[in-house]
């Protein structure tokens, strides 16, 4: 049996305690060293404050605390705390010190030092802004020499640093009431990581315009500090209190059409059973990406089993081209390769994906050429291009849109952070990387492609990424790939790139662990990756839900609090279904207001996720709860992590 934690969220260990903390008129979370939602009674006023020690290729080296003393009252609260940062050679200790007072000052403060001598691109504070309170909105700077800047947080993501050399900003947060955040020890700037689907502006030290990486030397003392104060006449006393219920609304007419859906071939190499085609089968899927790594010198091979496994599934490929400087050579040789297997089974291809291997951004050379080559193999196919890597890339290097029938790029959302609530409070960024794109793409359609939960390449890395070691799943690898916390993240990406209107969108692979179902042989690391062999994973059945209304309709949908529950709403042919997702570790009461008093409703959670992903074909056969209103709502009961398919009759 799985254990229930590994059920949640992957893995045995529980999630870090939170503290909810007061400082006067303001309430804030405690986490692990780190703060967290601080609000004045309904506005958040800062999405996070922690401190980041990142290696040369912009890994975050993750900290390990003792020590922790909290004092606290119904106004004020001081914490203490001690960090160890140690990976390979970075050794950093620092004592953290946090405090808040009842006039509604909190200042938090590092003192670290290097206990060996290692080389980093920063250590230091990140303060986050959140977008949905402070995108588009007035604030003032002040620079390090003491000059002041009138400005607005960016409404779209900004590609480059909207403020440099900053000691403080100060921005409204309602009416006669300011925060002001003061940074010391550094010198300070603000990236949008929209840019990386983060939900928010971050605030860091040291400017990304210096060199790196840097030498820290044995010894070196580090000091900073950061410091939030609030001004005005509005200051009452901290009134949020987190109600119990949550209502989600699900609008009246459909905004957009559901994007066609599609899964990545998988990376392990191996061919797909009979079995795992079948259930394949049952997610109506609209097609399958496959990489062709020119370079790399096997990409015949991947050719053929990407022709046969679309062939057997019946699906369009969604060809990605990562080309080198041969590219010519490498085109034509493509083209044969076609002409060979259109002889013996034809594929289909829905479009090419152009990229460039040394390449950030795909620039007009390429795709000039591939058309070149590549239009009369498949006449119908969409030539698309932009990036394989992040939104940022393609936001800093336009696309070449007048060579383009598409525009792309790839999601994921641990570039950051990696814990759950960061993982969560991500989601509604990737409607953000969408808007945005259409203010460049000349109306063209955009692609996502691929949606993963780790980060897949790095194109910032200044040395290559070291191998696991012996036992360590690859960093590609989340164990989250297969929980239920994974489906209903999954809930809410296919929420916010549906609502926002996206054309085509390519999600994690067919099986192993980073697709949709475990290989029927097991994974290679069963003691860290605990999957059950021949076993499909949580998230399957959220796509064999939304693959039953291929073809249809979205209609926009709002959760009073999208960080505990958030869901999709779609229709055709005059059904509508909507799927929820709770994506916390409690248990949360849902009020649905929706198109009429009666759904027919099938829960996923603790009770019953044996059977789905064992037996998934028998699970989905098996009918719903009628469930009527009260009033003008439904309400449910949503478990831990659980997955609610709503059909309303």
């Amino acid at each position: 049996m799985i254990p229930k934690n590994v059920l949640y969220y992957g893995k045995d260990e529980d999630l870090p305690e939170q503290h909810l903390l007061r400082a006067g008129p303001l309430t804030v979370v405690y986490e692990e060293g780190d703060l967290r939602y601080v609000r004045y009674e309904d506005q958040e006023i800062l999405r996070r404050v922690y401190v980041a020690v990142r290696d040369r290729n912009w890994g975050t080296v993750l900290p390990r605390l003792s020590n922790l003393q909290i004092e606290a009252d119904s106004s004020s609260f001081r914490i203490r705390y001690d960090v160890e940062n140690k990976e390979g050679d970075i050794d950093f200790f620092w004592r953290g010190s946090i405090e808040g007072d009842a006039h509604g000052t909190i200042i938090f403060s590092m003192d670290g030092v290097a206990r060996s001598t290692f080389l980093r691109n920063r250590i230091g504070f990140c303060v986050l802004h959140p977008i949905k309170e402070c995108a588009g909105k007035p604030c003032i700077v002040e620079k390090v020499d003491g000059s002041q800047e009138q400005g607005s947080f960016p409404l779209y993501v900004s590609p480059h640093q909207p403020f440099l050399d900053m000691q403080a900003i100060k921005h409204q947060v309602v009416p006669n009431l300011w925060a002001e955040v003061r940074f010391a020890g550094d010198v300070f700037e603000m990236e949008d990581q929209r840019n990386w689907t983060d939900a928010s502006y971050k605030t860091y030290c040291t400017p990304l315009a210096l060199p790196f990486p840097v030498k820290v030397e044995q010894g070196t003392r580090i000091v900073q500090s950061v410091t939030l104060k609030i001004e005005g006449t509005a200051i009452g006393a901290a009134s949020r209190a987190q109600t119990d219920e949550i209502v989600f609304q699900v609008g009246s007419h459909p905004t957009a059409n559901l994007p066609a859906i599609g899964l990545g071939m998988a990376s392990h190499g191996g061919r797909l059973t009979a079995r795992e085609l079948q259930r394949l089968g049952m997610l109506n899927l609209s097609h399958l990406r496959a990489d062709l790594w020119f370079s790399q010198g096997n990409w015949a091979v991947e050719l053929a089993r990407a022709i046969d496994e679309a062939n057997a599934l019946g699906l369009g490929l969604e060809m990605a081209l990562i080309l080198s400087d041969a590219a010519e050579e490498e085109l034509k040789a493509l083209v044969g390769a076609l002409g060979a297997a259109a002889r013996s089974s034809r594929p289909r291809i829905d479009r090419w994906l152009i990229f460039h291997e040394r390449e950030k951004s795909t620039t007009a050379r390429w795709i000039a050429l591939a058309r070149q080559y590549l239009t009369d193999c498949a006449p119908s196919a969409q030539f698309v291009s932009g990036t394989n890597h992040f939104f940022a890339e393609l936001n800093r290097g336009r696309p070449p849109i007048e060579l383009l029938d598409g525009v792309t790029y790839s999601i994921n959302p641990q570039v950051h952070a990696f814990d759950n609530a960061s993982l969560v409070e991500n989601l509604e960024a990737q409607a953000s990387t969408v808007e945005s794109a259409r203010q460049f793409s000349g109306g063209l359609p955009i692609i996502v492609s691929p949606v993963t939960l780790r980060m897949r390449l790095n194109p910032n890395a200044t040395a290559p990424e070291p191998e696991p070691a012996p036992g360590q799943l690859p960093s590609r690898v989340d164990v989250r790939q297969m929980s239920l916390f994974g489906a209903g993240w999954t809930v809410g990406s296919l929420k916010y790139l549906a609502e926002s209107g996206v054309h085509s969108a390519t999600y994690y692979e067919t099986s192993g662990w980073l697709g949709v179902m475990e290989r029927e042989e097991g994974c290679p690391l069963p003691e860290v990756f605990r999957s059950l062999p021949g076993t499909v994973f949580p998230m399957y059945h959220v796509f064999a839900d939304i693959g039953e209304f291929n073809g249809a309709q979205v209609i926009p949908s709002v959760s009073s609090d999208t960080l505990r529950v958030d869901g999709l709403t779609v229709c055709r042919d005059g059904k509508t279904r909507t799927l929820l997702a709770n994506m916390t570790n409690q248990q949360q009461i849902v009020r649905i207001a929706g198109p009429g008093t009666t759904v027919c409703v099938r829960h996923l959670d603790e009770t019953n996720a044996r059977q789905a992903i064992t037996s998934p074909e028998e699970f989905r056969g098996r009918p719903g709860e009628i469930i009527t209103a009260q009033g003008e709502t439904i309400m449910l009961t949503l478990l831990p992590y659980a997955i609610v398919t709503a059909d309303w009759l």
